[in-house]
């Protein structure tokens, strides 16, 4: 998937806690309704991103949180509603299309999406990218990617304040 954007940070991680950590900064500036399509090969580091945005969100027992590879869909109640979809098994958008998606998508929760590149032509016209790449065992790149006011606004933010900083509001 290419993405012609201009908002963007690229971020680099150098623990899997770290890699919660931005997604739990993340996580905690999302409203009802935000979607973050995520994308990156196996091993990415995607499903430890979505614990941190979990947590973030207030899903209170975020390191339960896994990747729902074979029921493609996980929800987890909290004061926002979480949602986690897995669409690495699809084989096709027509798949995608019966499961619903759009409804998601519109709803008063945050959904997360594991290889959004699998479905183009379904995804809101706003939302927040994140790709994700290995650098090595413990290193990841990290790029985010803002389309729509309110999804550019949060990247500048981020991009003002370093993940870390107390004073922030991020840490």
């Amino acid at each position: 998937m290419t993405l012609n954007l201009r908002h963007k940070i690229v971020i680099q991680t150098r623990s899997s806690s770290e890699t919660v950590l931005i997604g739990k900064t993340i996580g905690s500036r999302l409203l009802p309704g935000a979607v973050v399509a995520l994308l990156g090969d196996l091993g990415a580091g995607k499903t430890q991103f979505i614990k941190g945005l979990a947590a973030g969100v207030g899903i209170g027992k975020s390191t339960y949180i896994s990747s729902p590879s074979y029921t493609l869909i996980n929800e987890y109640p909290g004061r926002i509603p979480f949602y986690h979809m897995d669409l690495f098994r699809l084989e096709n958008v027509e798949e995608a299309e019966l499961l619903g998606l759009e409804d998601y998508f519109q709803g008063s929760g945050v959904t997360a999406i594991e290889w959004a590149d699998r479905i183009p032509s379904l995804l809101p016209e706003e939302m927040l990218f994140v790709s994700m790449d290995y650098v090595d065992e413990r290193r990841r790149l990290i790029e985010i990617t803002g389309k729509g006011k309110r999804y550019e606004d949060l990247v500048n933010r981020l991009s003002e304040c370093p993940i870390g900083n107390s004073e922030c509001g991020i840490s």
